[in-house]
């Protein structure tokens, strides 16, 4: 059987790693505060408006965590907000690459690919997304939406129709059918879909916006 002594010197030693720990668990309880503080921040700017203060609350913590994936989504996310695509879709790719396989930020940077109209970019990541997820709700709607854009109609239509089959009655999907077959100049049908969203969200904008284009053309 072997005796451990604990002697002056093991004293001390045992006493330095304590301290050490001690430090060390005060330094990561602190890091997380720092954390926290700044998630909070940045959310309760975010619910008042203020986009820049939001984005400032998650910059004083970005350096110490440039490849964090939850960083990186929440600042693509304001900058979104703000209008600054390039760097939101410089974030979105900084958390695609922490965590290749989430389709959160691939949906994140295919919307902002949208709203800049880059078409070509929007269209890659669409068909990433659905090659992941063939049913994905926004990754099929969103890419419906650039292949029209892009006047490829005939697949916009099968993305469309392949959602609808199961949920006929969705009014997201049924005004981007409607809009599909207005561009198409199939007005007659165009109107009928803007008619049945209309049923179902009477509020709907686009379906209003659409339906007075096609009386102006009648």
């Amino acid at each position: 059987m072997v005796e451990y002594r604990c002697g002056v010197k093991g004293s001390l030693l045992l006493g330095a790693v304590l301290a050490l720990f001690s430090t060390l668990s005060a330094a990561v309880s602190l890091h997380q505060e720092t954390l926290s503080e700044a998630y909070y921040k940045s959310y309760t700017y975010e619910k008042s408006g203020n986009i820049k203060d939001a984005i400032l609350a998650m910059k004083f913590v970005y350096e110490q965590h440039e490849g964090s994936y939850g960083i990186n989504s929440r600042l693509a996310h304001l900058y979104t907000l703000d209008g600054k695509y390039r760097n939101a879709i410089a974030h979105y790719q900084s958390a695609i690459s922490a965590l290749p396989e989430a389709l959160t930020p691939k949906l994140g940077l295919l919307y902002v690919y949208i709203l800049s109209a880059n078409y070509s970019e929007a269209s890659k990541i669409g068909y990433q997304v659905i090659s992941i997820d063939h049913y994905n709700y926004y990754g099929n709607l969103r890419l419906a939406h650039v292949l029209r854009k892009s006047e490829k109609s005939d697949l916009a239509e099968t993305l469309l129709l392949k959602i609808l089959t199961f949920y006929p009655a969705d009014t997201l999907y049924l005004t981007e059918l409607g809009l599909l077959r207005f561009d198409q100049k199939r007005y007659r049908e165009a109107r009928a879909v803007m008619e049945e969203v209309l049923l179902i969200d009477p509020e709907n904008v686009e379906a209003k916006k659409s339906l007075l284009l096609l009386n102006d053309l009648q």
